[in-house]
This record gives C-alpha cells, sequence and structure tokens, in this order.
C-alpha cells in the first residue's frame, strides 16, 4: 500500500476534515469556503451530495445563506469512490444521510492522497449521533464543530429541535421544519413535545 502511495519516492498525503454541527450553523458555508480556496489554488476538486436531498437545486450545494457550488447528486456512498479519480479535492455535503460505507470510502480517498472534506450533521432531531457522522469524526484529522444561535435564549446552539409533526428520521427542511436550540431550550422543549403527546 505504501508503494501505490507514493510518487518518484516521496510519500503522498491525504487527509479528512470533517464540519459537523446543528441546522444553521454554516456548515455547508465553510465547506464551500474551503473548497473555493482549493480552486483559487488550481487544485482539481468534486463534490458531491446524496441525490435525496433536492431542498434548493439537484445539482447545486447551497448553504442557507444562498452561496453555491455545483455539485454531483450520489445516490450512494460507493459511486463517490469512482467519481472522484483523479481529483485532489473531494467535499461531501450532508453526509449523514449516507449510509454507512461513506466511512469507507472516505478513508480510502484519503489513503490515496485525497484532501476529503466531509459536513453533515452529528446529531439527529432527537439530539441523537446521526448516521455515520460518529465514525467520520473518529477517523478524520480534523473536526470543526460550527454552533448556531439559539432562537429562545440567543446563547450558542448544537441541537436541532424539529417542530414539524413528522416523525421519520429523514426529514428535509429548512425553518419551517427545524429550530436550532442549546441544551436547555432543546430539553425543555423537547419535555413540551412529550407533554402533548400524553
Amino acid at each position: 500500500m505504501f508503494l501505490e502511495n507514493t510518487v518518484q519516492g516521496k510519500e503522498q498525503f491525504g487527509w479528512i476534515e470533517v464540519i459537523c454541527g446543528s441546522m444553521f450553523s454554516g456548515k455547508t458555508e465553510e465547506l464551500i469556503r474551503r473548497l473555493r480556496r482549493a480552486q483559487f489554488a488550481k487544485q482539481k476538486i468534486e463534490i458531491f451530495k446524496p441525490a435525496i436531498d433536492q431542498r434548493y437545486d439537484n445539482e447545486l450545494v447551497t448553504s442557507h445563506d444562498q452561496n453555491q457550488i455545483p455539485s454531483t447528486p450520489v445516490p450512494s456512498a460507493a459511486t463517490i469512490r469512482i467519481l472522484a479519480d483523479g481529483c485532489d479535492v473531494v467535499g461531501i455535503d450532508e453526509a449523514q444521510f449516507f449510509d454507512d460505507e461513506i466511512v469507507q470510502v472516505c478513508n480510502d480517498l484519503a489513503n490515496n492522497g485525497v484532501r476529503v472534506i466531509v459536513a453533515g450533521l452529528d446529531m439527529d432531531y432527537q439530539g441523537k449521533p446521526f448516521g455515520p457522522m460518529p465514525a467520520l469524526m473518529a477517523t478524520a484529522e480534523y473536526v470543526t464543530k460550527v454552533h448556531a444561535i439559539c432562537t429562545r435564549s440567543g446563547n450558542l446552539a448544537h441541537y436541532s429541535f424539529r417542530t414539524a409533526q413528522e416523525e421519520s428520521l429523514v426529514h428535509l427542511g429548512e425553518k419551517e421544519s427545524y429550530e436550532p436550540l442549546s441544551r436547555a431550550s432543546f430539553q425543555e422543549a423537547q419535555q413540551k413535545k412529550k407533554n402533548k403527546k400524553s
């Protein structure tokens, strides 16, 4: 494996960066910023997102502030491995929606000298670790946790409280369905929701 990762006797370096946090915390904004810097440096980049995420556009990754960058929607993590061939930098948005294979795909890319930048929700609407994100954070060289501002207290928010009645794990939505909350506000909102049901 070491020989495959060497060019003229020099070791190639790849790594994984994870940008995580709640909704409205600026994850995608930060992902786009890092990818644009790589573009400016004339590196070959490709960005991927899960095909199910069509909130703003089928083929653009879009932040809540409407910053955009072209992307390739993919049905599964395995597809990224094929389409990322020849890239210097690979960006992956909404990683929590991918299957667990995304962890191996990211590690394979990094092992082959690619800089992999992953953005995703670290917790679901119930405040539990979301999909493959914990494993991605554990294997990444760099983890950046960004925060929103709690809409109720003004403190730092790192929970995505679902205001919509939908109870399935995956529910794509924006401000009409989710609210960023601090720990105390999230606990209070969860309790009120439980009381309403009972």
